[in-house]
């Protein structure tokens, strides 16, 4: 996802939402190309999951990013019900999202 956020010119950071071992959601930064300051990687591919679930929430996902999320991103997540949070190359547990 980052590598896609960059080549369409944007910001370098991507996430995913996976549950039961599958990628459920996924989201490159649309910050810039969309001129969105809410389209941040996390909440863009929240969004995709919600979109695809055809549930109301996230229970049991876990969200993996590029970077930390910003405040607004761990409320995001918080909200949908993801479970726990993985950012960075190593994988840093984030923990559970709070809102």
């Amino acid at each position: 996802m980052r590598r896609e956020a960059v080549a369409a010119g944007d910001q370098s950071y991507g996430a995913v939402v996976v549950r039961d071992g599958e990628i459920i959601g996924w989201g490159p930064s649309r910050v810039v190309v969309d001129r969105n300051s809410n389209a941040h990687a996390e909440r863009v591919a929240i969004w995709d999951a919600l979109n695809k679930g055809g549930s109301p929430g996230l229970a049991g996902a876990v969200l993996y990013s590029t970077s930390r999320a910003c405040p607004v991103c761990k409320a995001a997540a918080a909200r949908a019900g993801i479970s726990r949070m993985y950012w960075g190359a190593k994988g840093a547990v984030a923990g559970t999202p709070k809102g």
